[in-house]
């Protein structure tokens, strides 16, 4: 780091001195993740980068970029730091001389991860003392890899809202490759993301499996972080049978002509108390007839809502006032996010200003 940072090296101060800690941090260019561009990353103290924005305490799950993942302690000794650069370039984050918990007579490991405006990342280790096979994983997974997922949302009987994680996607490295003075570099692949339009999607020869859909402008194979949208918008039938030129600007079902306004009525129909009096009486009296009727009608459901509210005010334990309580509180889903608990899953929190300032 030193040799590279040329003084934008910083060493986050919280992330130093915690254990199972997060923190998001902005990046200067938009890198490109399984083809999705990201302007903020989450660093976590336990040796990995989580990449979604949906934040959550089983972080380790998927969606990762994780040079060794593992149950490292920072707050353990001064010596252990969190650093992190960015030059507009390549983003780079190290653990430096970091020590795992309950395990700290094992030594220290140094590592880094890189991300690069290109969308390759590389992995770098100056110092690894154990074997990674050998690190336990009863209390925090052990990792090396990258992993992405998709989020789907669904409602339960009762109608809360749940979000699920579903990976559609992980690369993991051998452990035996992990070792002092060693590194590995992921080069990314084309995706069906990358094309901005209908021709390039279909005929492209650098991607497979593409379909183009109209209604979002956008291209995928429906395996991507966008899939609930791409269902929720019929894309994965859309353009069966269909090609490039049944799609046409002119096909907009709003035209100009939908919105041309003429007039039929002369300039002498318009002249004051005359066009009053060109009105037939017989339309006069419908229309006085059609406001009475309407303001009687609101009145009597004014007067409807107010008695049902009173009942139900005077009323708690019968049938009827329960039922519009039970509605009224499933009406309202809740936002929390949804994931069964699994073993070895660690739960990790996010740094916010109430937990001090950053230093360094």
């Amino acid at each position: 780091m030193s040799d590279l940072g040329n003084g934008q090296v910083r060493v986050h101060g919280i992330l130093s001195n915690s254990y199972q800690q997060a923190a998001k941090v902005a990046l200067s260019f938009n890198f490109p993740f399984y083809g999705h561009y990201l302007r903020q990353v989450t660093i976590a103290t336990g040796g990995f980068i989580f990449t979604s924005d949906l934040i959550h305490r089983l972080l380790t799950s998927t969606q990762y970029i994780a040079p060794l993942m593992a149950n490292f302690d920072p707050s353990h000794s001064k010596e252990s730091s969190v650093q992190f650069m960015d030059n507009g370039e390549v983003f780079v984050v190290q653990w430096e001389r970091v020590r795992l918990f309950g395990n700290e007579s094992a030594g220290t490991f140094t590592f880094q991860a890189a991300l690069y405006k290109t969308g390759t990342i590389t992995f770098s280790y100056k110092d690894v003392p154990l074997y990674p096979g050998d690190i336990g994983s009863a209390q925090h997974p052990v990792k090396v890899g990258l992993s992405d997922a998709f989020a789907a949302t669904s409602f339960s009987h009762s109608g809360i809202k749940r979000h699920t994680l579903y990976e559609y996607h992980r690369i993991e490295i051998d452990f035996v490759d992990i070792k002092s003075s060693s590194a590995v570099e992921f080069t990314p692949l084309p995706t069906c993301l990358q094309h901005d339009s209908c021709e390039s999607c279909i005929s492209s020869n650098q991607t497979s499996d593409c379909s183009w859909c109209n209604v979002l402008q956008r291209c995928s194979d429906g395996m991507d972080r966008h899939r609930q949208e791409w269902l929720d918008f019929g894309c994965a039938g859309e353009n069966k049978g269909t090609n490039c030129d049944d799609y046409r600007e002119d096909d907009s079902p709003f035209t100009t002509e939908m919105y041309n306004v003429t007039s039929s009525v002369s300039q002498n129909d318009c002249n004051g108390d005359d066009a009053e009096q060109n009105i037939p009486r017989s339309n006069v009296n419908r229309t006085n007839t059609a406001v009475l009727a309407g303001v009687t009608s609101a009145l009597v459901l004014v007067l409807a809502l107010f008695l049902v509210a009173l009942y139900i005010n005077c009323h708690h334990t019968s049938a009827s006032p329960l039922y519009f309580i039970q509605r009224h509180k499933s009406y309202w889903p809740s936002l929390k996010f949804h994931k069964q608990q699994q073993q070895q899953q660690s739960g990790y929190t996010e740094f916010g200003e109430q937990q001090g300032e950053q230093r360094g």
